[in-house]
């Protein structure tokens, strides 16, 4: 494996989780559109922004632990798709919520697989 493609296995899962989270960010900024007062906005803020935080707690677990980025993802995947399929909500939605999930935790579960090969120039 060459230098190149280990940093880009090591942080390509780490960024895109990022990146997942700020685009998760954005479904969060329809509550100040809803006319509410300040406080109720702020509730209502913090509670579209969840989802965001546990991505972001699973990633500063997976960094260090890169399988438990890989199986909280998945689950929270897994989780998604079925409160979609409660829902009834087309198949887009599934594509562009959990779809992410399930390729960044495939790219931390590979990060883990090769863990040995991609700290052993440091």
């Amino acid at each position: 494996m060459t230098e190149v493609s280990k940093k880009l296995l090591y942080w390509t899962p780490r960024g895109l989780c990022l990146a997942f989270a700020l685009f998760l960010c954005l479904f969060a900024a329809d509550v100040f559109t809803e006319g509410l007062g300040f406080w109720r906005t702020m509730f209502a803020l913090f509670m579209h922004l969840i989802p965001v935080f546990a991505v972001l707690l699973i990633l500063a677990l997976a960094w260090r632990w890169e399988w438990l980025g890989a199986a909280f993802l998945t689950v929270l995947g897994c989780l998604q798709m079925w409160l979609m399929l409660l829902r009834h909500m087309p198949w887009q939605s599934w594509a562009f919520i959990a779809g992410p999930m399930f390729v960044i935790a495939g790219l931390f579960l590979a990060n883990w697989l090769k863990r040995k090969e991609l700290h052993s120039g440091r």
